[in-house]
């Protein structure tokens, strides 16, 4: 496989860290203070939640840190050194993105705003702990393109992806015969289909396993997240679409399996912390002693597995379907479900008003494939109105 391209030899990386303040950034970080001899982060982008931030750069002491607005730009500014660079909006993360002495960029911003500057540090040349999903949702074949010309590696740091990722290693592509992605199935599983109308987001937002924003855990609670991941996992691996299973696979100990042709298949086992497919993204090839506790298969008891229910969670099959239908077809599921999810966060959508409106807005675009990032974004424009427009719309 040809995802990773190279191993570095220097005893330190230099990082940037885009979508420090959310989950997967602060993971990243605890990861980064453990081993301040291996990582060194060089700049930081945030969002809102200036608060962190500022306790972030004291404690890490970037070079640059981008927030969104610039009035928590200016208050930011007035309470770090000088030596700290603090910027805002889309050019400020942009100018962190391509930071010439950073090794490695950490995607970890949450939705479409993650593709362009990771578009843009591979084009510069960078490698790509890539956490961001929809990078590879909305433009899978323009960013592969990119970083096989540019020969910029791309360690995946989703759980299911890390998983897979480990479980190739020393094989062949043509050895792989399907890649089987686990689910926990979030908190509605066995939620009837009648009850799903009164979902409030309050339910949604309470996951049994993980600890993740409030955008992926909707997703999660749809299974939506879980279809992202299988188009990511096409792009990533060069899998068809049709040879990537979902299991739901509730206990999230299992974190992806690999079927090969002579029918043999490996498993990826692990507790469900997301600071071990970080370690191991940043690290690769080595492995970090994280001096976490062992996992005890005893005390688990029960590995369990079972299909997934398309009738009970529509946007998984939505996503598979866009997975098979073109280029652009992912990129209006990524921005319909995002304005979906927004507003069903804001109550002015119910929970199974999701899948209608991201269908909806599906069946009102013509795939095709796409040679610029800025038709991937215009694509992107477009659903998101006719999303919004849809979820006027009643029943």
């Amino acid at each position: 496989m040809d995802l990773v391209r190279g191993r570095r030899t220097e005893l330190q990386k230099n990082l940037v860290l885009l979508g420090a303040t959310g989950s997967i950034g602060t993971s990243t970080l605890d990861i980064v203070a453990r081993f301040p001899d291996r990582f060194h982060v060089v700049g930081m982008g945030a969002g809102r939640n200036v608060r962190m931030a500022l306790e972030q750069a004291l404690r890490f002491r970037p070079r640059l840190v981008s927030v969104m607005r610039r009035e928590d730009a200016e208050w930011l500014r007035s309470r770090v050194p000088d030596s700290i660079r603090v910027l805002h909006g889309d050019a400020g993360l942009m100018e962190v993105a391509l930071i010439e002495e950073a090794d490695l960029l950490i995607s970890a911003l949450v939705g479409a705003v993650g593709l362009k500057p990771t578009f843009e540090a591979i084009r510069a040349g960078r490698h790509i702990a890539l956490a961001n999903k929809e990078t590879l949702v909305m433009a899978g074949a323009l960013v592969m393109n990119e970083a096989h010309k540019r020969q910029v590696s791309i360690f995946p740091v989703d759980s299911e992806h890390s998983a897979i990722l480990q479980c190739i290693m020393g094989h062949q592509q043509n050895e792989i015969r399907r890649i089987l992605l686990t689910a926990s199935g979030g908190p509605f599983l066995h939620t009837s289909k009648s009850r799903m109308k009164d979902i409030r987001p309050e339910d949604a937002l309470v996951h049994p396993t993980w600890k993740m924003g409030s955008k992926i855990t909707v997703d999660s609670s749809t299974l939506m997240n879980k279809g992202l991941e299988a188009i990511e996992a096409k792009w990533l691996f060069g899998i068809p679409i049709d040879a990537i299973d979902v299991h739901i696979h509730p206990q999230s100990i299992v974190h992806s399996l690999v079927e090969f042709c002579d029918g043999s298949v490996v498993a990826h086992l692990g507790l469900p912390d997301m600071r071990i497919p970080i370690a191991f993204a940043l690290s690769y090839p080595e492995r970090l002693n994280l001096k976490l506790p062992a996992l005890d298969l005893f005390e688990v008891g029960r590995l369990s597995f079972e299909k997934p229910d398309f009738e009970r969670f529509p946007c998984l099959g939505l996503a598979l379907e866009a997975g098979r239908n073109g280029d652009s077809m992912a990129a209006v599921l990524n921005a319909a479900n995002e304005t979906a999810v927004s507003l069903f966060l804001a109550s002015r959508i119910r929970f199974t008003d999701i899948a209608r409106v991201i269908a909806d807005t599906m069946a009102q675009h013509d795939p095709r494939p796409m040679h610029e990032i800025s038709e991937v974004l215009e694509v992107d424009r477009w659903a998101r109105e006719a999303a919004f427009q849809t979820a006027k719309k009643k029943d």
